[in-house]
């Protein structure tokens, strides 16, 4: 049984439907590489520099705080999950048609970083801003952290609202 035998194009870009290759096709000779997949790369020392320095910078960025934003009749609500931040860790900055939320989570470990079997939660310094769909009262909003929790609520601006103006004579 003759078996056609594969371009080297096809060989390494995987291509024909059949994948189904013996170890009777593949020589073990000094040119012999196995599949990019199952190679082993070591790492040269310039290539671990970057990859130290990547991950210096990728800790000096902030991380991107999740919050869901709603509107009741009279109302902007924002809110945001700080478990582990104090309120004094917090800054929260508002304009009539912006929220600004910062701060930092602090990690208190117990032990070497090399003891975890899982470390996923977020350390270290967040923000969000958020432009808000209409402007808003600045001076009636108010911000309620509770369980970890923070609320902002926002009083929308009423622009349909009119004030009457007595006028005077100098």
């Amino acid at each position: 049984m003759a078996r056609d035998k594969k371009s080297l194009f096809t060989w390494l870009t995987g291509g024909g439907v059949e994948q189904d290759y013996s170890f009777d096709d593949l020589e073990s000779g000094p040119g012999f590489l196995p599949p990019r997949s199952t190679q082993k790369r070591s790492a040269s020392p310039a290539r671990e520099r970057e990859e130290q320095e990547t991950s210096a910078i990728e800790e000096a960025v902030e991380g991107e705080l999740s919050v869901d934003v709603y509107q009741t009749p009279t109302h902007i609500v924002i809110k945001a999950m700080i478990a582990g931040v104090r309120p004094e860790d917090l800054d929260v900055s508002i304009t009539r048609d912006m929220v600004t939320i910062r701060g930092k989570r602090e990690q208190h470990t117990e032990g070497s970083t090399g003891d975890f079997f899982f470390q996923e939660l977020y350390w270290g310094s967040f923000s969000r801003t958020v432009v808000l769909p209409q402007e808003v009262e600045i001076e009636e909003a108010e911000a309620v952290e509770k369980h970890g929790l923070l609320v902002i609520r926002l009083p929308k601006m009423d622009k349909s609202r009119q004030a009457k103006l007595k006028v005077r004579s100098n």
